[in-house]
């Protein structure tokens, strides 16, 4: 196995690619099966060393018979296997690979949920990339069995009931313990549901050469901490805070003071020079002292952010900003400037009720505030997250960052990127402030609006796994802070 791969690819270009890898001599004749196999195996005994029983679950497709080769080693190995069919193999890799499992010594044997139950670990090779219609009959009697099992799962290319593409999972799918993808890597194993079904994620190229992806465009990339390193080198090593950016945050109606607080120290924690707050007069002595280094301004009205924006070079509004006329003056007056600007919270929600298009901005929505941009439904959003966020970005202009489990970022110019960084303890109150400051404070840098959403996306997500250390469950916001200074300076620390 080695590093994820950068680049993500469909289920439809990775049958391409096996097409053209099998018209590469010495890969003809089930070769790329065998080697699929042989992957499978070796994950098998790194993850679960001293394993030796093994239910193998294959259906009639290719990843049957990637599962047949997994069967066959172990078989081939002492171990006990129990083989187990959801159809008769239909191709000829798939056929020849079953001849090899019966060959091999594994034990043939019809589904029934007390096999899962007497062994070790379960292989899943029922569906792979190929599931697009609902779940039904005896597949799904038995993954419901497989995840009743309790047993360690292994998937092989994607857990079964899984959209390899959208991330979107069927009711039933199977959550598996970790997933071993081959040659190319799909959207839907990093966003959406797809993080949560297919557990620890691995990968082997098979020994594939790059030849075979030659004019293949990818529909995605993943940020890597290289590619986040190589943007945070372009931010010139500045020695005054005049040259290292004035990030503008507005928000903060009544009683959501802590929203804009949030966004500035998460701004000036990755580097900005400085950061004023504009929100309400009531709240402008207790920030100060909770923060002495924002310089926080008491607002009344629009027309009060005129001599801040002069001041500023890049502006994050929405955080607490409040669906009241207070935050509606105070965006419409934001909208009007052509300094580059994070539109976040409420300021997305005001957006989607009077819709325009900018190309000065970064809207950060989550699946509920791109249901409203959008004028759908949460589950919309979710069942398809490459699509919204697309749609999003071609309706409104600018960078839209759509949020959630596998963060996605979709740029003018078509290109889609996806962090798979991220972790369940980021669902709580203040991250998406945090987020929101971070890249505010890497636009008033200087990045541009792409690079300022990806990078500022990996930095949050990857300083939440650091932050992970301590548990995940009653993470909060400020806790990320620690680690947003670290990662902002290394972020190679992320794998440390």
């Amino acid at each position: 196995m080695i590093e994820l791969p950068e680049w993500l690819y469909s289920s439809e270009q990775g049958r391409e690619l096996d097409r053209r890898a099998a018209g590469i001599p010495g890969y003809e004749e089930g070769h790329l099966m065998r080697l699929a196999g042989i992957a499978g195996f070796r994950s098998l005994q790194a993850l679960w060393p001293g394993t030796r029983s093994l239910a193998v679950c294959c259906g009639p497709g290719n990843n049957g018979g990637d599962g047949f080769v997994v069967a066959a080693l172990a078989a081939t190995s002492s171990w006990q296997v129990y083989l187990m069919g959801f159809g008769e193999p239909k191709t000829a890799d798939a056929k020849r690979a079953h001849r090899y499992a019966l060959a091999s010594g594994a034990s043939v044997v019809p589904f029934h949920p007390d096999v899962l139950s007497g062994v070790e670990v379960v292989v899943d090779a029922i569906l792979g990339t190929g599931f697009k219609r609902p779940l039904e009959g005896l597949i799904l009697e038995g993954i419901r069995a497989i995840n009743a099992s309790g047993k360690p799962v292994l998937s092989l290319d994607v857990p079964s009931g899984l959209n390899s593409d959208t991330g979107e999972a069927a009711k039933d799918a199977v959550g598996a313990t970790a997933t071993i993808s081959f040659i190319c890597l799909n959207p839907g194993i990093v966003t959406g549901s797809g993080p949560d079904r297919c557990g620890r994620v691995l990968f082997d190229s098979l020994q594939v050469p790059e030849t075979v992806f030659s004019g293949m465009q990818p529909v995605a990339a993943r940020i890597s901490a290289g590619r986040v390193a190589g943007m945070l080198q372009m931010l010139p090593r500045r020695h005054h805070k005049g040259d290292a950016g004035h990030l503008l945050v507005v928000g903060g109606a009544l009683g959501m003071s802590g929203a804009v607080c949030l966004a500035g120290e998460a701004a000036l924690r990755v580097g900005a020079g400085l950061v004023s707050v504009a929100t309400r007069a009531e709240h402008a002595a207790y920030l100060n002292a909770g923060c002495p280094e924002l310089m926080v301004n008491g607002i009344e009205s629009g027309s009060d952010l005129s001599a801040l924006l002069q001041r500023a070079t890049a502006v994050v509004v929405g955080p607490g900003l409040g669906l009241e006329s207070w935050g509606r003056d105070l965006l419409s007056r934001v909208l009007e400037i052509e300094l580059p600007l994070v539109v976040d919270a409420d300021g997305l929600n005001l957006l989607s009720e009077q819709p325009t298009t900018a190309a000065n901005w970064i809207l950060t929505p989550h699946p509920g505030e791109a249901a409203r941009l959008l004028d759908g439904s949460t589950r919309e959003v979710q069942r398809d997250r490459l699509g919204a966020v697309r749609r999003i970005q071609e309706r409104y202009g600018g960078v839209c960052t759509l949020k959630g489990a596998g963060t996605l970022i979709a740029t003018p110019n078509g290109s889609l990127s996806i962090c798979n960084r991220g972790n369940p303890g980021m669902a709580s109150a203040g991250m998406g402030d945090l987020l929101a400051g971070v890249i505010g404070s890497l636009l008033a840098q200087g990045l541009d609006l792409g690079e300022a959403a990806k990078c500022g996306t990996w930095l949050h997500s990857a300083a939440a796994d650091l932050a992970a250390a301590d548990g995940e469950r009653g993470m909060m916001a400020r806790d990320l802070l620690p680690s947003l200074r670290r990662l902002v300076d290394n972020p190679a620390a992320a794998d440390e």
